[in-house]
């Protein structure tokens, strides 16, 4: 679970550092994969949290 959200967090963060700091790859494929990444880092960050949040109710 652990290792889940950090790979998470890693993923969300390097997606947001692409987008604020504007280093977008300058393939089109690696562009969506980027994206793709981002938006995956997310979703895990995501389901991490609220397995989280279960099992402390």
């Amino acid at each position: 679970m652990g290792a889940l959200t950090t790979l998470a967090v890693l993923m969300v963060q390097g997606g947001v550092r692409d987008l604020l700091y504007d280093t977008h790859p300058s393939g089109s494929a690696s562009a969506y994969l980027s994206f793709a990444t981002t938006i995956l880092g997310g979703g895990l960050l995501a389901g991490c949290l609220a397995l989280i949040m279960v099992r402390l109710r």
